[in-house]
């Protein structure tokens, strides 16, 4: 079958996303997919001797090297995985599950959901990542839901296929995320989380269904191009399919974040890099895609209340060192953020002095 006449419109007006493109059995993507040659991943530095850290967090409440490893790896690698982390492994499978759950669902149910991606959301269904303004797309679609508040029942609004799995999910990884942001703000000399640091750190949390389907031509495509995350920090579950690549410390080559069963993924996110004057690391970092499998993952990405003001911590340079950036509003940042396709770090120069 030969590709829609309006591809946008087939995309986001009428709901099909990437999900449905991959319905109509495709010969070949349509152009608007094709990532330019220097972008695709058998033409990009790949290293095969660098993995990043993977840290066992079972005793991170009494045994100070657990919390070592973990600042060191987001001063280095930006990016790390943990295990024995408490959430049990029915829980992360139940997620995974409702991923798929939804994106399975007849797109009369899924385009319920399409609505404008703002900080106000409760639940958004979008393709690409901000379609109208990017170059190339990307080869995804994704369901996000903004959990604001203790005592919030945005919940309610959230698809009854993976309403549960999704409230469960977001629930055992909270606590997970506080003590991740404890152990990294004590790293860098703050001992204490207030409560107008934890509002610039994850007053919002943003609990993501993406949904990667198999591509025809998967060595012109990509599911993410080069980015950071405009988050605080990300915690992220992956299933066994694989494709989510990390730039190396140093030169140009990228590094495959193979899957580790029950592990989860923590990368620092831009607003961290932000508050930590550059002693922690938003890692660039993209997703290739499959040709015979259907991927997904699930991120919950620890955000800063709209109006929260970030920028280096005092703690940080209290002594007389330089901030690197100036203080910003972070629904400014978020905002830009969306204006634009992926650009590899071009977001944190915003914010830069």
């Amino acid at each position: 079958m030969s590709e829609p006449e309006n591809l946008i419109d087939f995309l986001l007006n009428k709901g099909n996303g990437v999900k449905g493109l991959s319905q109509i059995n495709l010969k070949t993507i349509p152009n608007q997919f094709i990532q330019p040659p220097e972008e695709r991943l058998d033409q990009i530095q790949l290293s095969t001797h660098q993995s990043i850290p993977i840290i066992d967090v079972s005793n991170w409440d009494t045994d100070p090297k657990v919390a070592l490893s973990i600042c060191e790896a987001a001063a280095k690698w930006g990016f790390f995985q943990i295990i024995n982390h408490g959430i049990p492994i029915e829980v992360l499978e139940n997620v995974k599950r409702a991923a798929h759950s939804f994106f399975e669902l007849p797109v009369e149910e899924r385009r319920k959901y399409l609505k404008e991606n703002t900080l106000s959301s409760k639940v958004v269904l979008k393709t690409s990542f901000s379609p109208l303004v990017e170059e190339v797309l990307e080869w995804k679609d994704y369901l996000m839901h903004f959990c604001d508040g203790q005592e919030s029942e945005d919940y309610k609004l959230w698809p009854h296929v993976s309403r549960d799995q999704v409230l469960e999910y977001v629930n055992r990884t909270k606590p997970v995320i506080q003590k991740l942001l404890e152990v990294l703000l004590n790293g860098i000399n703050v001992k204490q989380i207030d409560e107008v640091k934890r509002s610039a750190l994850m007053d919002s949390l943003a609990v993501t269904l993406l949904y990667y389907p198999i591509c025809p031509n998967p060595n012109l495509a990509a599911g993410a191009g080069r980015h950071s995350d405009a988050s605080s920090i990300t915690l992220l579950l992956q299933d066994d399919v694989g494709g989510l690549y990390v730039r190396a410390p140093e030169g140009d080559k990228w590094i495959h974040v193979a899957p580790v069963e029950g592990a989860l993924v923590v990368n620092i996110g831009d607003v961290l890099q932000i508050m930590s004057n550059d002693k922690y690391k938003s890692m660039e970092h993209r997703v290739f895609v499959s040709g015979s499998k259907n991927r997904v993952s699930v991120p919950v990405f620890a955000n800063p209340s709209s109006d929260s003001v970030i920028g280096p911590l005092s703690e940080v340079v209290e002594a007389g060192e330089k901030p690197v950036y100036r203080e910003v509003v972070y629904s400014d940042y978020f905002s830009y953020f969306f204006s634009k396709g992926h650009d590899g770090k071009q977001t944190i120069d915003y914010a830069k002095i």
